[in-house]
C-alpha cells in the first residue's frame, strides 16, 4: 500500500530535497538497476529507514522523483482559442511524454505499485486542462467536459506510447483533437 506523501514545508520538505537530489544524481551516474535505497540514503544525509518509512520502497521513490518532473513548469499556452489550446498542449504532451526521460518517467509512475504518484500525476493533467476550459468559458466560448479530453485525446496518446512503442504524430494528435471537437 502506499504511504502518504511527505508533507509540505520544513524539515519534511528539506528530506524530500535532498533525497530526490540524491536519486537525479544516482541517475546520472548509474543504471537505475544498480541504485538501492541505501545509497541514496548515505548520499542525501538521512538513515535507509528514513528512505523506507517515508517511500516504501525504491519503486514509489522512483515514482515520486518522476511526478515531481511532470508537474507543469507554467500555465497552459493561452491563444485565444479552446481547440487551438488544447491542441498546443496535447502536441507538447505527447513530445514530452514520448520522448525517452518520458517513457522512463511513466514508468516509474505506473511501477510505483499504484502508489500516489499516479494520483498526483493525473491531477497535474486534470488542473492543466481545467485551467484551458476556464479560460475557454471566461472567453465566452463554449466548455469542454476535462473528461472527455482525457478519454478520447490523453488516453490514446498514452496507449500509443506505451503499448504501441511508438510517438504519437502531431497529425495523430491533432486528429484526436479534431474529432472531439467536431465528431
Amino acid at each position: 500500500m502506499a504511504r502518504e506523501m511527505i508533507r509540505q514545508g520544513g524539515r519534511s520538505a528539506r528530506i524530500q530535497e535532498e533525497v530526490h537530489k540524491a536519486v537525479n544524481a544516482l541517475l546520472k551516474t548509474h543504471d537505475r538497476s544498480e541504485i538501492t535505497v541505501p545509497m541514496v540514503a548515505e548520499r542525501a544525509g538521512v538513515t535507509p529507514s528514513t528512505v523506507y518509512r517515508r517511500w516504501g520502497d525504491l519503486a514509489q521513490l522512483f515514482a515520486d522523483v518522476a511526478v515531481a518532473h511532470m508537474r507543469p513548469q507554467g500555465e497552459p499556452e493561452n491563444t485565444g482559442d479552446t481547440q487551438r489550446d488544447i491542441e498546443s498542449f496535447i502536441l507538447q504532451y505527447a513530445e514530452e511524454m514520448s520522448s525517452r526521460v518520458g517513457r522512463q518517467m511513466l514508468a516509474d509512475v505506473i511501477g510505483g505499485g499504484g502508489s500516489q504518484a499516479t494520483v498526483k500525476c493525473c491531477g497535474f493533467t486534470y488542473v492543466y486542462l481545467e485551467t484551458i476550459n476556464s479560460r475557454a468559458i471566461a472567453r465566452g466560448e463554449a466548455g469542454f467536459s476535462v473528461e472527455d479530453v482525457v478519454d478520447f485525446v490523453v488516453a490514446p496518446v498514452i496507449y500509443h506510447i506505451l503499448f504501441k512503442d511508438s510517438a504519437p504524430t502531431p497529425d495523430y494528435c491533432l486528429q484526436l483533437v479534431a474529432r472531439l471537437f467536431h465528431g
